[in-house]
């Protein structure tokens, strides 16, 4: 009986097939995670394409990166964060990916590119944004957007500053670039840059446990529920082996000199005036929510759109994010 019943559903018409069929709504211009396709995608002439992950030595290093997208399309490079990866990003390669050639690179220390040991490499902001401006060189990347969060700040201002003839545009989202933007919770961060020694413990015990993890996740945001709790256990599952005690903290204590570089940032994009998209996730517990309007004093055609996030706004905003850099980032037609 089941054969013959199997057998009816063969002259039915090809619609209805299509109605039936679980990816139809990809067809409709809806992915099957509800993600809406570009226009582009619609109309068929390109659809959001599969991420690659992939892995280039640079000076010596093994620099893992995601990359998504056509390569003739508009280059958005992702940097990320304190203590992510460019895992953060997933949920922009899945939904950016059928307009937009996206690349986002782990940092050494960081995800699955390689560990050196902090007594042979220095962990410092300025190296960082050597060996991935050499990234950005060794993948052709000539000109590209960048997308910039929280530690991918003081990565990518450094790059702009070096290089600012490959800047297309800036996205920074939830990155500081002014002292007022470091709020009340730097009280004890700064100490830690005052006297290394004396505070190091306490900010290695507070820098990377489990509950602070969570916390740079789900902030104020009354919404707990929204948030995957594999965002932050697979983060500590990596903080969690040794070496990355002495990686953070030797990080942590090099943010002095971002702090020290914020004047020669906003000179440059008061000077430069470049296309810049501010978007704030406003529960984040790090940072000041004055920190916006301090972009659109130096830059006073800003885009700037305050969410309903936290620190890591792609973890619940991805959906009005990707719209943003749409409406942002231009496609060539």
């Amino acid at each position: 009986m089941r054969h013959e019943r199997s057998r009816k559903w063969l002259p039915m018409p090809v619609a209805v097939l299509v109605l039936l069929c679980p990816y139809a709504t990809q067809l409709s211009g809806v992915d099957a995670q509800g993600v809406t396709l570009g226009v582009d995608s619609i109309k068929g002439s390109r659809m959001p394409q599969l991420t690659n992950y992939r892995s280039i030595s640079i000076q010596g290093v093994s620099i893992f990166y995601r990359e998504a997208g056509p390569s003739d399309a508009p280059t958005i490079l992702l940097l990320h964060g304190l203590p992510s990866s460019s895992r953060m990003y997933e949920p922009l390669l899945t939904r950016l990916s059928d307009s937009y050639h996206l690349v986002a690179p782990d940092y050494p220390g960081f995800g699955h590119s390689d560990w050196p040991d902090p007594k042979l490499f220095p962990y410092t902001f300025d190296h960082i944004a050597e060996l991935i401006g050499a990234f950005a060189e060794a993948l052709h990347l000539v000109h590209y957007t960048l997308y910039m969060q929280d530690y991918g700040g003081p990565v990518g201002f450094r790059m702009a500053l070096a290089h600012p003839e490959r800047i297309d545009a800036l996205i920074v989202q939830n990155a500081v670039a002014h002292n007022e933007g470091l709020g009340a919770i730097w009280k004890t961060r700064r100490a830690y840059w005052a006297d290394r020694v004396t505070n190091e413990s306490a900010l290695r015990a507070n820098l990377l446990s489990l509950a602070t993890t969570r916390t740079r996740h789900v902030g104020s945001d009354p919404a707990v529920e929204r948030y995957d709790p594999d965002l932050w256990s697979d983060e500590f599952a990596f903080l969690s082996r040794p070496e990355q005690a002495d990686i953070q903290s030797d990080l942590f204590y090099d943010y002095r000199t971002n702090v020290a570089a914020y004047p020669s940032w906003q000179q440059w994009m008061r000077k430069v005036q470049p296309r810049l998209l501010v978007l704030w996730g406003k529960y984040d517990p790090s940072f000041d929510p004055s920190e916006p309007e301090a972009y659109r004093r130096d830059v006073p055609s800003a885009q700037v759109h305050i969410l309903e996030a936290g620190h890591f706004a792609l973890d619940t905003a991805a959906n009005e994010i990707a719209a943003f850099i749409r409406g942002f980032v231009p496609v060539p037609r």
